[in-house]
């Protein structure tokens, strides 16, 4: 299936769902999936129609040899006046909420080209894979732009003050290894798609409340005290011990003789 583009262009984006697993690819192969207004529009209906059918989890990949290059500079708005561009930002801010407001979680299969915004995409999912030969990096300050994205939130939350700075002033590219290294990436694999998609059938497998409660209380945790996350975790707990997966796991667990596992 496919994602129609608006106003009865070519979509730019496609979203296809096999069991309780979407993928939703970036397709503009031939521009290396660059952000235009177009693929955002389709990127944010994607997401609001996941959002709608509540798959058990997400994959989030591009088509082709990149996952995202960035901004499409050629394919820039001309002649914007400022309402324009506040609304084409607040759009591209939109991928973002949507990814991150999402009950289940989210997978960048990732390889290739993830530049600008493409890397925003793969860092505000909940888990990322990568192919070894990815090449990620912000490449705005050089080209008189600024990160978009939430990467000012996001990245000094994932990989401290310091480095963060380093990588959006310095523009530093970064290999897959490396972005592990920094914990921006999970998994490196040389075919990340085929990762991404085994670990979305191992999400599905989980309980579909308990993902929905854990990846809010983590989000949360990103602007919360200690506190907020003692509250927060205390409700979670508290809803999730009455549901039927939670029983089912207690009468389980007690049923087994002699297996030497811990509790939970």
């Amino acid at each position: 299936m496919t994602t129609e583009g608006s106003g009865g262009r070519a979509p730019t984006v496609r979203f296809a769902r096999t069991g309780e697993v979407v993928v939703v690819t970036l397709d503009r192969p031939e521009r290396l999936n660059a952000v235009n207004d177009a693929l955002v529009r389709d990127l944010c209906d994607a997401l609001a129609r996941a959002g709608e059918e509540l798959p058990s989890a997400v994959v989030l990949t591009g088509a082709g040899r990149a996952f995202c290059a960035g901004h499409d500079l050629k394919d820039a708005p001309e002649d914007e006046d400022d309402a324009a561009a506040l609304a084409r930002l607040d759009r591209l801010a939109e991928v973002t909420r949507r990814i991150r407001q999402l009950s289940m979680p989210v997978v960048a299969a990732v390889r290739g080209y993830a530049l600008g915004a493409g890397f925003e995409f793969a860092i505000c999912c909940d888990l990322v894979i990568a192919d070894p030969g990815t090449v990620f990096g912000f490449p705005e300050v050089e080209v008189g732009l600024a990160v978009t994205g939430g990467v000012t939130h996001l990245l000094p939350a994932m990989v401290g003050p310091a480095k963060a700075n380093e990588l959006v002033f310095m523009g530093t590219r970064l290999d897959a290894h490396s972005a592990a290294a920094l914990g921006l990436v999970n998994l490196v694999a040389e075919d990340p798609l085929a990762r991404a998609l085994e670990w979305a059938n191992v999400l599905a497998g989980k309980p579909r409340r308990a993902l929905a409660l854990a990846k809010s209380c983590l989000a949360a945790g990103l602007t919360g005290g200690l506190e907020q996350a003692f509250t927060l975790e205390t409700t979670a707990s508290l809803a999730l011990a009455a549901t039927p997966a939670a029983r089912a796991a207690a009468e389980a667990f007690r049923g087994r003789r002699g297996g030497g596992e811990p509790a939970v």
